[in-house]
C-alpha cells in the first residue's frame, strides 16, 4: 500500500485542489498578461464596487481565486492555506472545510463592499448632485452646442450628453477593485485559533512560541489598526477582518448545533 502524502491523501483533497486551482489561475494570469495585456477575463472576475457597471454578483466568489500579478501575493496566501488548511480540513471534514472557506471569502467581499460604500459615500453624493445639475442643464440647453463643463481640479471635462457624464462617473467607481484569497485565508487563521487555541506557533521575528489564540487576536488588531489608519492602503484590510468575522459567525453557529468541536480556553 502506498504511503499517504500531500499529493494522494484524501483527507486534505480540498486543500490540495484549492492550491492547484489558485496556482493555475495565477499562471494563466501571468501568461495572459504577456499575450493579451488588457486581460478582460481577469477584470471581469475581479471584485468591483457594487455601484460600478463592471460589477456582477458572481464576483463575490470569483475574486478569491485571482491574485495580483505579483506572485508574492498568491505565494503568501497559498503558503498560509497549506500550513493551516490541512489540519482544519482533517478536523472539519472536506465538505465543512470547503463551505467554511467559501463562506469566509464571500463574507470578506461583502465587508469590502460595505467599506467601499462608506468610503465613497461623499463621492456618490457628489455624483448624484452633478447628475441632477446636468439633467436640469440638458432640459434647458442644447448640450451639443453648449456643453456642460466640470472642473475636476486637475482638468476641465466637457460633457455633451448625459452618457458622457455616466461614462466618466462609472470610470471613477470602476477603479475600486480587489482580488485574492486573503479573506478566506484570514478566516482559516481564525478557525485555527478557535479550534486549537493553545497550540504553540513560531512567528517570524518573535524568538519564543506564541499560542494560536494570541496570534489570531494579534493579527485581527493589526488589520483593524491598518484599516482605520489607512496604513498600507493597497491592501484590503477590512476584507481580511470580514473573513475573520464571517468565520467566527459560522463556527459559533456550528458549535451551537454541536456540529464542530468546541476547542478550549480561547479567551
Amino acid at each position: 500500500m502506498n504511503e499517504r502524502n500531500f499529493f494522494n491523501d484524501p483527507t486534505i483533497a480540498v486543500t490540495r485542489n484549492l492550491l492547484i486551482i489558485n496556482f493555475l489561475i495565477a499562471l494563466a494570469a501571468t501568461i495572459s498578461q504577456k499575450v493579451h495585456p488588457s486581460m478582460d477575463w481577469y477584470s471581469y472576475l475581479s471584485l468591483h464596487f457594487w455601484k460600478s457597471s463592471a460589477f456582477h454578483p458572481a464576483q463575490l466568489f470569483t475574486y478569491m481565486f485571482l491574485h495580483s500579478l505579483n506572485w508574492s501575493h498568491v505565494l503568501f496566501n497559498m503558503f498560509s492555506l497549506f500550513m493551516f488548511g490541512r489540519l482544519l480540513e482533517m478536523t472539519m471534514g472536506p465538505k465543512k472545510f470547503l463551505t467554511y472557506y467559501a463562506f469566509c471569502g464571500i463574507g470578506a467581499a461583502i465587508i469590502q463592499e460595505i467599506f467601499w460604500t462608506i468610503e465613497l459615500w461623499p463621492d456618490l453624493e457628489q455624483i448624484n448632485e452633478i447628475t441632477n445639475k446636468i439633467a436640469a442643464y440638458a432640459a434647458s440647453t442644447d448640450m451639443f452646442s453648449n456643453p456642460f463643463y466640470i472642473n475636476t481640479g486637475s482638468r476641465m471635462i466637457e460633457i455633451h450628453t448625459m452618457g458622457d457624464w455616466d461614462d466618466y462617473a462609472d470610470k471613477l467607481l470602476s477603479s475600486h477593485i480587489t482580488v485574492g484569497a486573503s479573506g478566506a485565508v484570514f478566516g482559516i487563521l481564525l478557525a485555527f485559533g478557535m479550534l486549537f487555541p493553545n497550540l504553540s506557533m513560531f512567528i517570524m521575528f518573535i524568538p519564543v512560541p506564541v499560542k494560536a489564540k494570541y496570534v489570531v487576536i494579534g493579527y485581527a488588531l493589526l488589520e483593524f489598526f491598518f484599516g482605520i489608519t489607512r496604513t498600507m492602503s493597497g491592501i484590503a484590510h477590512f476584507a481580511h477582518l470580514g473573513g475573520m468575522l464571517f468565520g467566527l459567525l459560522l463556527i459559533l453557529y456550528w458549535r451551537k448545533k454541536g456540529e464542530i468541536n468546541s476547542g478550549s480556553d480561547f479567551f
